[in-house]
């Protein structure tokens, strides 16, 4: 707050990790310019009618009274009110009714999630015509921007320094990142549990395909294993889902009212996991959909109560605050940077030094990658065509998850139908700050070596977390030698396989993090290292080739990091 009012700037752009108090820092900057007489009004424009509401709610606590039900077509409204809260969409819709209220007072304007008046052209044109005659514009996000080609009104573009003149990047006028966030204990540690397994299912063609999740596959292939693995009617869903109610019972230990979210992709999964969990955890979760009229109320009474579970399709994204979550399981189709931001900004607010946060992963390159880089900060690209693989898998699996919540009307947006046969789960690893714990793909559901990651306590610092995750994974590779010294070799040997699928996994891991670190292509990278440290292509990579190319990369990714 200090910078800006040092500043006094008429267009500000802050940009905070989801759960920094970025709604606090709007409000009290409000307050402060009202009270100085700079502004006398208020607009506030946010991604969804739920918003509205809760940002009226959140003003009305500061002292700024806000009409959520305000609508360009309404006029005038009460002299009660100081401020108005309005979408994008209805900004979209009659800019010029908005930018006459604009005209007629001294207006603050708080540009909620900014990023979405980039995402039509008609919705920037909009706020950009509505909004130019405001006193002050402050824009706010919590979310990655995304490569496009639409500018987003009232943001400063310069040259990206590392891509040339040709590639325009946004330039905020603060940031508070994750990294920052979690060192002052403004939010959680997040312990990302990443989930494999074996897949089998028929195509439309009536070929039978089995795969293993968290193998190198094509974006296609992994789509349909990721699609496999979250059908309710086979075993890997239930036995994530179990391993979820697990973690938060060990939460629910030190945080009473801690709560957990499973994000569906649709609404007949998302019943269908609702169904799992009350047999599960023997308690009926709160399921809340994106087109009944009492979703809003579902998330606040969530927010009110102790009940343990929600299951959301969609309507829990970004800005929407239920500060007791704190165990959280992946289950949607949708794979783009944006949404992962969104979803796991619902987890990582924090209430009580020391809380800590869950998240249950498929193992998708994608996803870990995402989740490997929880801390990058990520400006909006001006003149960037997006072609890279990664944008490619997340726009295909966007498009799936419109086609199974009846969004699509053609069906050619659907990836190939298909029929799920069967799935099993298997505990992959956990990604904590960016390196991995576990024994990639070779845990039991169920077993002991998982017990000991999802009974991690609820509530320990940071440094503790990350202490406890390098014992753990000592003293189970201590067990493991002594267990595999005991043992009688021939019934106990790893397959050589079984080996060279492991060490792939990891590499292709590590190369997916590379590339949301860097922005270098998979192909790329792994070009390098071949060149770096010989040998063949990893898919016919011997275990010593393998191993010293992991090597090599974690150099990289510690020398980057120093």
């Amino acid at each position: 707050m200090r910078d800006y009012f040092e500043r006094a700037p008429r267009d500000y752009l802050a940009v905070a990790t989801p759960g920094a108090g970025k709604t606090t820092f709007a409000l009290s900057v409000a307050s402060e310019l009202i009270g100085r007489r700079i502004v006398d009004r208020i607009v506030v424009v946010a991604p969804t009618e739920h918003l509205k509401n809760q940002w009226a709610e959140a003003a009305a606590r500061a002292g700024i009274p806000i009409d959520p039900t305000y609508s360009a077509g309404k006029g005038r409204t009460s002299s009660d009110f100081v401020g108005v809260a309005v979408t994008y969409a209805g900004v979209g819709v009659n800019p010029l009714a908005m930018r006459i209220r604009t005209e007629r007072f001294k207006t603050l304007v708080i540009l909620d999630e900014v990023h979405h008046a980039g995402d039509a052209l008609s919705w920037g044109e909009g706020v950009r015509e509505a909004f130019e005659p405001a006193t002050r514009r402050l824009a706010l996000t919590g979310t990655p921007f995304r490569s496009d080609v639409n500018p987003i009104p009232f943001v400063t573009y310069a040259p990206d320094p590392e891509k040339g003149a040709g590639v325009l990047v946004s330039v905020p006028d603060y940031t508070y990142g994750y990294a920052h966030a979690l060192s002052d204990h403004v939010v959680r540690p997040v312990l990302f549990l990443a989930y494999s397994g074996d897949m089998t299912w028929r195509t439309r063609a009536g070929d039978e395909v089995a795969a293993r999740l968290g193998e190198p596959l094509t974006k296609d292939l992994t789509a349909q294993a990721l699609r496999t693995a979250l059908d309710p009617q086979g075993s890997w869903m239930p036995s994530v889902l179990a391993a979820a109610d697990k973690r938060l019972s060990e939460v629910r230990r030190h945080v009473p009212d801690a709560g957990g979210l499973v994000i569906a992709s649709d609404q007949e999964s998302a019943r269908a996991y609702a169904k799992l969990l009350a047999d599960i955890s023997g308690e009926k979760p709160a399921v809340v959909l994106s087109d009944e009229k009492a979703a809003s109320k579902r998330i606040s009474e969530f927010s009110d109560n102790d009940q343990r579970w929600m299951v959301a399709v969609r309507m829990v994204s970004e800005g929407v605050d239920v500060p007791r979550l704190a165990v959280g399981v992946w289950a949607t189709t949708t794979a783009t940077p944006l949404f992962f931001a969104q979803a796991v900004g619902r987890f990582v607010r924090a209430r009580a030094k020391g809380e800590t946060a869950s998240v249950f992963l498929p193992s998708v390159p994608t996803l870990l990658g995402y989740a490997s880089e929880l801390e990058a900060q990520r400006d909006h690209v001006l003149g960037r065509k997006v072609t890279d693989e990664d944008d490619i898998f997340a726009a295909e699996n966007d498009l799936l998850a419109q086609a199974n919540a009846g969004d699509a009307a053609s069906e050619e947006l659907a990836l190939p139908g298909y029929q799920a046969l069967g799935s099993e789960a298997r505990f992959d690893h956990v990604l904590y700050d960016g390196a991995q714990f576990g024994h990639a793909g070779e845990v039991h559901v169920g077993s002991e070596e998982e017990m000991d990651f999802l009974g991690i306590p609820g509530l320990l610092e940071p440094d503790q977390v990350r202490e406890l995750l390098h014992s753990r994974q000592q003293s189970r590779r201590t067990a493991r030698e002594q267990q595999s010294a005991a043992s009688d070799p021939v019934t106990e040997e790893v397959t050589t396989h079984e080996q060279l699928a492991v060490l792939r996994r990891e590499l292709n891991g590590l190369v997916a993090a590379w590339h949301h670190r860097t922005g270098q292509p998979h192909g790329a990278t792994h070009s390098q290292l071949r060149k770096d440290c010989g040998g063949p292509a990893a898919a016919i990579a011997n275990a010593d080739q393998l191993r010293l190319r992991i090597d090599r990369l974690r150099e990289w990714a510690a020398r980057r990091t120093s």
